[in-house]
């Protein structure tokens, strides 16, 4: 544990050392979410109130609530994009021999691709976390049945989260097309994750597409508890099933990565330079 916590706290050190270095990055962390907040709300807005939107979807007739629904969209979805943006990063260490040092290491190598992930997420999506809290908050937009579900919240955004970006990590370290999946991770990744929009508005292939994806058992769960007073056995299904899918992806994440060092082993791949 000792060993794992070393891993842990010298990668997130060094993301902050590549990351951080005027006080202005900071100011974007918040910046840019918000920003993509207001875009939706005002786009949406508008046409939720002029047409009969609001009988299938009585949410939208009520501002508070159309924008805590958005809110928590835009929360969720910076959990899981600011892995997407790790592990792009990730994969250019590949090519600087930075990674080829680390795999020399007794670190563990999945240790290694959780502890990359989960540093992204503590530096990327605290300030995010703390004003959408203000924010619904001060709205009066939540609806809670236990305090402790703010745990569970915390929990299914969290550990999904973690284990997805462990599995995307694995994946483009050994990846030269690195480019392309960060793009087909990006725009599709909220419209299938229905993050913008209420799922049953989605076609029914979005949504089967959209149920591969953990950010969307993350939103059900996190709207559900936050917004629509939903315990712990009303979203038992959808915790169990998040639950199920992050273990997988920590399997797949451990497949991908024997396979791949084995192959750059064996072709001399590992390093581009």
């Amino acid at each position: 544990m000792t060993h794992a916590l070393r891993i842990f706290a010298a990668e997130a050190l060094k993301q902050h050392r590549r990351l951080f270095g005027q006080p202005l990055v900071v100011f974007s962390m918040l910046a840019w979410p918000v920003l993509q907040l207001a875009t939706t709300y005002y786009t949406l807005r508008p046409v939720a109130t002029a047409s009969p939107a609001a009988a299938n979807w009585p949410l939208a007739a009520d501002p508070d609530r159309l924008l805590a629904f958005l809110a928590t969209g835009t929360l969720a979805y910076a959990f899981f994009f600011s892995l997407v943006q790790s592990a792009w990063h990730f994969s250019f260490e590949r090519a600087t021999g930075t990674l080829e040092l680390l795999f020399l290491t007794p670190a563990g190598r999945l240790t290694l691709m959780i502890a990359n992930g989960a540093g992204a997420l503590l530096q990327n999506a605290w300030l995010l976390t703390c004003f959408t809290v203000a924010a619904l908050t001060g709205f009066g937009a939540l609806s809670v049945s236990a305090w402790w579900m703010y745990g569970v919240v915390l929990l299914a955004l969290l550990v999904p989260a973690v284990a997805w970006g462990a599995f995307l990590n694995s994946l483009l370290v050994f990846s030269r097309d690195s480019a392309f999946l960060y793009t087909i991770l990006d725009e599709p990744l909220w419209f299938v994750s229905a993050v913008r929009l209420p799922n049953f508005a989605l076609p029914a292939l979005v949504q089967v597409v959209g149920a591969v994806f953990p950010l969307t058992g993350s939103l059900i769960a996190v709207r559900g508890a936050l917004l629509e007073s939903r315990t712990l056995a009303d979203l038992a299904p959808t915790l169990t099933g998040l639950a199920a899918l992050s273990a997988l992806l920590l399997a797949a994440a451990a497949v991908v990565l024997r396979t791949g060092e084995a192959r750059a082993q064996r072709t001399g791949s590992l390093s581009l330079a």
